[in-house]
């Protein structure tokens, strides 16, 4: 039987929307959420993370009209190739795939210690090869059984966090009492300990980065475009649905939060929505809180494999690596280029272990500079597509979707992701990112320009004599 050559349009609308909504959902906001409010105190926490999905909703506007115009489970490493130049796409690629690999390695290794609280005696390799196999083989079955997974693992995820604004609400204001009879807090905690800057603005740039990072995950929309059906009408709402829902529950979350304990003891927690459960009388809230930060830390390993391998399957595709990658199985998944990301995975998880202090550092540097670096490139591709395209004599009013204030919101996006990616020299614990992902960038155009960018001449160059053979045959 002939394999596919070509991804299958399985995704539907409320998959991508679940897709984008349960990559940003994830450990930022479950347990990074105490340590933002901590350093910056509760207004500055809440500013920053406006200014976060300020910054996502920008970026997310220019991939709308990028992935709608231009579909491809490649996404932004195919936008960059196309838009800015085949270099820095070879460059965006590595980045990307490279950050997601990395990233469910972490994530396997974070799901083994959570498992520890109900099983202290299991090893944590046992859970990690366990999960493995497990994101492996929902994977490999089709991108149907990933999508239908992500979809309920973000439901479990989208449906505790509404419950913890509800009733955190009604705890901060004394509709429900707290179990430890003190009264309501109302809003003291905003006017007490200092106000709501008891840092100074200042402190918010230093959390800025966190704040981004837990955005991370609505771009995932463009590599599942790729995969989706009617893409000029799933895309631009699931761009609209996601923005305004993260916004509202990531705000009304950090409001909450912020609100029932004083700001200094936020950053003491492992995990403040355990506190607050516990807090209102909510029987075995830690280990409710528990299982659901296990769905989200599964939640967001799935959605990177499965971003990982595609963008290896289309930087394949397009001879920036070995053809290998580029083999479909009869379900239509990149089955090698899923393997070798799985892989890699499993080594950043043996660096973690073994070499967190050189390796592993290294990579989770590279990743986290990577993730803010596809999202400028993102607004960059957008700003000189649309050149391209009216140069090319297109007409604006043809693009099923447009991106709004052109060319006001790429400039605007691609320079606000800039100046997160400048405040890293400024932030102590942050520079190692510039120092491993600078080099990395460097290392990446050399190669491109030295041996990649050869034998992707190669390669093209086979496919072509192979489809002229097909066609006489």
């Amino acid at each position: 039987m002939q394999q596919p050559q070509e991804l299958r349009r399985e995704l539907k609308s409320r998959h991508l929307f679940m897709i984008a909504l349960g990559g940003v959902i994830g450990t930022g906001l479950f347990l990074g959420s105490g340590y933002t409010i901590h350093e910056a105190g509760p207004g500055g926490a809440i500013v920053a993370y406006l200014f976060g999905g300020l910054v996502m909703y920008l970026t997310m506007l220019c991939l709308g009209e990028l992935a709608v115009a231009l579909p491809d489970a490649g996404s932004y490493q195919t936008y960059a190739t196309k838009f800015i130049s085949p270099a820095t796409g070879y460059c965006i690629g590595w980045l990307s795939w490279l950050n997601w690999s990395v990233t469910v390695g972490i994530e396997l290794l974070t799901v083994s210690i959570l498992m520890k609280r109900w099983f202290p005696d299991v090893p944590s390799w046992v859970w990690c090869v366990i999960f493995a196999v497990l994101l492996f083989l929902i994977n490999a079955l089709s991108t149907r059984s990933f999508a239908e997974v992500e979809f309920w693992f973000s439901s479990i995820k989208v449906i505790t966090v509404i419950l913890f604004i509800i009733l955190g609400l009604a705890a901060m204001f004394g509709i429900i009492s707290m179990k430890n009879g003190q009264p309501a807090p109302m809003l003291s905690n905003f006017t007490d300990h200092g106000g709501l800057f008891p840092k100074g603005l200042g402190a918010i740039l230093v959390t800025m980065i966190v704040v981004n990072f837990s955005f991370q995950g609505t771009e995932l929309v463009g590599v599942a475009a790729g995969e989706s059906k009617e893409p000029e009408k799933t895309v631009p709402k699931a761009i609209r649905n996601t923005v305004w829902r993260i916004l509202l529950f990531f705000v009304l979350a950090i409001f909450v939060l912020a609100g029932l304990f004083p700001w200094e003891k936020a950053g003491l927690v492992e995990s403040p929505f355990v506190v607050v459960f516990d807090s209102i009388g909510i029987p075995y809230a830690a280990d409710i809180i528990n299982f659901v930060i296990i769905t989200a830390v599964l939640s967001v390993a799935n959605s990177g494999l499965y971003a990982t391998s595609r963008v290896l399957w289309s930087m394949s595709r397009q001879g920036m690596v070995s053809p290998l990658f580029s083999k479909l199985s009869k379900n239509g998944v990149p089955i090698n280029a899923l393997i070798a990301s799985m892989v890699i995975g499993c080594l950043s998880l043996l660096c973690s272990i073994y070499a967190e202090d050189t390796v592993y550092v290294w990579l989770t540097s590279i990743a986290g500079f990577g993730a803010v670096a596809v999202w400028a490139s993102i607004a960059l591709s957008n700003y000189l597509g649309r050149k391209a395209f009216l140069r090319q004599g297109g007409d604006v009013r043809e693009l099923k979707y447009k991106t709004p204030l052109y060319p006001f919101v790429p400039l605007l996006a691609f320079a606000s992701n800039l100046v997160i990616i400048i405040s890293l020299a400024f932030i102590p614990d942050q520079r190692m990112a510039l120092y491993c992902g600078i080099p990395f960038i460097v290392a990446c155009y050399v190669y491109y320009h030295l041996v990649a960018k050869r034998q992707m001449k190669e390669i093209h160059r086979d496919q072509t004599i192979n489809a002229r053979e097909g066609v006489r045959a």
